[in-house]
């Protein structure tokens, strides 16, 4: 009896220091999870039929066999009358699966599945970790991506691996938008010391004496620009909103540490780059932010990376600085028929570097798309402006989902041209399922409008054109350590929860409006 008793306060102590713990399993969140309205049985097709589009010739950590049953305990659950959006949702899921990597210090998660000759220890790129991040935050079971960070960042004896830096990165501020949808303050302020370090590392090797911070157009993941050059060291929009954002997000770290001095210390530094981006940056005659060369001028093009500072809030509202937006509308800009180009389409030189060395001289990249798509819904949500509109954000949403498509198939690679939609190598292996972009935060926050946010009010923007869906709903999502469910409804008559745009919590109504407009719950 004694020994049974033994037995049973251990497990007990086991269990209670498993919850404590930051080791939380998938079965954990498993027992949290419930969808109110949506049924994971009615969207199991889509993986059945992903799993016949290939023989499956590289299997890591969750195969093909196993991609529902994962997905199944994993992700958010989301319908639409468009078919083509719901189906590269269920896609993309089904495919940054595929990335995630069994090794002996825990999970990893590639950008590429074949190996790469300038990646890390596990075939670990360090370019598309804050997409990573970003869209991982949506994932049930937290293991994933909280392994391949610390992975990232101590799994090198203690130290970062060997080529974290080989690309820049917007780690601290990815980490901290993931904090703002899990409330994990324990695994964010764990990595708060690593974060200082990157930031100082950073400093010492990329900062200019005016203050910003070169980069090389490779470094940065965006080769072939026509700004630059693989071994130019510009003061390029992509370095400085990232650090930007980064010591944004340490400011807050510090701040929820009770570290008065490292938080001003941090926001200083934010505020000195938001100045510097702004006034050294910012072409007054184009009206857009555009890369500062190492001969101390503006490049005198735009190029998609203009708008990576809204991806951070960074530019100051009132001041004009909107009016770059103009250009996403614009077919001498950056408007194409199969999305948004990564260089203005009216420049001389537009798309004249040729195919295959990965040129960012105009074609669409999934990895840009997605930056400037995440900056555009920050523009709706925290801007007062004239420039654009929820139809211009659900119209190159639209043409991204189109663009996911080869040969008539569900498909994400590297780079595609923009007038044909034709994937530039698309039939290489090493593009198949490239996974350097976000999709499905992309629907969350932006097309549905789950906004995270610190306190415990949940927003809800919808970018979704009041005519264009008479109905949709996005279930099972945690957030907070709740599960939410949105949805809309114009007749009622799909969901039988009665007319309008709905939020529940837990299967709770928490607020409700007749039209598809901001609800912010109390």
């Amino acid at each position: 009896m004694l020994t049974n008793l033994k037995h049973k306060i251990i497990t007990l102590s086991i269990a209670i220091a498993c919850i404590n713990s930051s080791c939380k399993s998938g079965a954990d969140y498993s027992q949290k999870r419930k969808s109110v309205i949506l049924k994971e049985k009615n969207f199991k097709h889509y993986v059945d039929y992903f799993n016949t589009m290939e023989d499956e010739n590289l299997k890591f950590a969750i195969p093909n066999d196993s991609a529902w049953a994962w997905m199944e305990k994993n992700i958010p659950l989301f319908e639409c009358p468009q078919q083509n959006f719901e189906e590269i949702y269920y896609f993309r899921w089904w495919s940054v699966r595929k990335h995630i990597k069994n090794t002996p210090q825990g999970f990893a998660i590639t950008e590429f599945l074949v190996d790469r000759s300038y990646a890390d220890k596990y075939n670990m790129i360090s370019c598309a970790l804050g997409h990573h991040i970003n869209e991982f935050r949506w994932v049930h079971d937290p293991k994933y991506i909280e392994q391949d960070v610390k992975l990232w960042y101590r799994g090198n004896e203690g130290k970062p691996m060997n080529k974290l830096y080989k690309f820049s990165s917007w780690t601290a501020d990815a980490l901290y938008n993931r904090y703002l949808v899990n409330k994990d303050e324990k695994f964010l302020l764990d990595l708060y010391p690593d974060m200082v370090t990157d930031y100082a590392v950073w400093e010492k090797d990329r900062q200019r004496k005016d203050g910003l911070f070169w980069q090389h157009d490779v470094k940065d993941g965006m080769e072939e620009s026509l700004s630059g050059g693989r071994k130019v060291q510009n003061a390029r929009p992509t370095i400085n909103s990232y650090m930007y954002g980064n010591a944004v997000a340490i400011s807050k770290m510090a701040e929820m540490k009770g570290d008065k001095e490292a938080e001003a210390k941090f926001k200083a530094k934010a505020d000195v780059l938001q100045k510097l981006v702004e006034t050294k940056l910012w072409n007054q005659k184009s009206e857009f932010f555009e890369t500062f060369t190492e001969k101390d001028t503006l490049a005198q093009v735009r190029e998609a990376i203009g708008f990576i500072p809204w991806y951070f809030n960074l530019p100051e509202q009132n001041k004009g600085f909107e009016k770059a937006w103009e250009q996403i509308k614009d077919e001498k800009g950056f408007s194409a028929p199969f999305g948004l180009t990564t260089a203005e389409r009216r420049s001389p030189r537009f798309r004249t570097h040729g195919t295959g060395t990965c040129e960012w001289d105009g074609a669409i990249w999934p990895f840009a798309s997605s930056q400037t798509l995440t900056a555009l819904a920050n523009v709706l949500n925290n801007y007062n402006q004239n420039y654009v509109g929820k139809p211009d954000y659900f119209k190159q949403m639209e043409l991204y989902v189109q663009s996911q498509y080869y040969r008539g198939r569900p498909y994400l690679g590297e780079y595609l041209a923009e007038t044909t939609g034709y994937w530039l190598m698309g039939d290489r292996e090493r593009s198949r399922y490239y996974n350097h972009s976000t999709f499905n935060d992309l629907v969350i926050t932006g097309l549905v409008g789950l906004r995270p946010r610190a306190d415990e009010k949940i927003e809800v923007n919808p970018l979704i054109p009041q005519e264009r869906w008479d109905w949709f709903c996005l279930d099972n999502v945690l957030y907070h350590g709740n599960i939410i469910t949105i949805l809309w409804d114009k007749t009622g008559e799909k969901y039988h929860k009665g007319k309008g745009f709905r939020i529940f919590k837990n299967g709770k109504e928490i607020a409700v409006s007749e039209r598809l407009e901001k609800l912010v719950s109390e």
